[in-house]
Parts: C-alpha cells; structure tokens; sequence
C-alpha cells in the first residue's frame, strides 16, 4: 500500500462531532456514511488509521469517495464533508404558484371544447396558455400539478377558504 497523499488527523472537537452525529443515528444517511468513514480515516494518536479499501467496503462506498472525501477533509476542513454543496443552478420556479393553480383546477372543473368528451392534460395546457394564466407550460407539468393538487386534497393537507 503506497504512503497517502492526504492524512486525516482529526481534532477532539471534530472527532467529538462525528461521533455525535454516528451515535444519533439521525442525521442524513450521507452524512453518516461520511461521518463513519472519517473517524476510521483518522490518522492521529490512538486512532484506527484504517485503509480505504476497508472502509469503502465497510460502509457501502467506493474507495474514490473515501479518498476525495481524505482530501476534502485536509484541504477544507473535516467538518466540510458535512455540508452539501451549494447548488451552481437554482431551481426553478413552479409554473403554478396558488393563484395560478387555483386557476388551472378551475378550468379543469369547466367544460371541455366542443367535441371533446373530456379535458386532456395536453388539451389542458393549450388552454392555460391561451388564457395567460401562464407563457407556456408542458403536459406534464399539468400532470404533476393536478396530481399534487388530488394528493393534498385526499390528505387532508389542503385548508379550504369559508
């Protein structure tokens, strides 16, 4: 086994905090998993100094996860492997915000175009757009929308206005 480029020497705080996070078991499973992996990667006194081969296979990883998080750890810090990165693209923003979505469960609630038994989604989506109550929006965003919509409702989730 070839000498590591990059050795985890953990403080007692840093440890402290990974032991925390391991021992209440109620962090995100990453960050557990990220946790375990650097308190067997640490090099320091009394230590357990375990190679990365074992620990990827210890902890359901690959040995280049443990590795980019060894490096991660000594070139920002241990406790950096505790934050995800931030986004480099925000999400975008729903198509139907409530007002928006009220309107496309109404028009859903109209009748249909002449000739139409019922409305279809891509059918639906035509009409929104024609309306104005959005630029454009795709079928399957209609979809998703409803779907949410009918889930909310049949939790319970969904408070109606007197």
């Amino acid at each position: 086994m070839g000498k590591k480029k990059y050795c985890v020497h953990l403080s007692a705080d840093e440890r402290a905090t990974f032991e925390q996070i391991v021992g209440a078991n109620k962090a995100a499973r990453w960050k557990i998993q990220r946790a375990q992996a650097m308190l067997k990667c640490d090099q320091g006194p009394n230590a357990p100094s375990w190679p990365d081969t074992l620990i990827a296979e210890a902890y359901d990883v690959t040995v280049q996860s443990v590795e980019n998080w060894r490096k991660q750890a000594v070139l920002q810090g241990p406790l950096s492997l505790l934050a995800r990165k931030p986004r480099k693209h925000p999400a975008r923003k729903p198509k139907f915000d409530g007002e928006k979505e009220a309107r496309l469960v109404a028009v859903t609630c109209s009748e249909p175009p002449a000739g139409q038994g019922n409305w279809s989604l891509r059918l639906l989506a035509e009409r929104v757009v024609e309306l104005d109550i959005v630029d454009s929006v795709s079928h399957e965003t209609v979809r998703q929308t409803l779907k949410k919509r009918a889930e909310a409702l049949a939790s319970g989730d969904v408070v109606h206005s007197p």
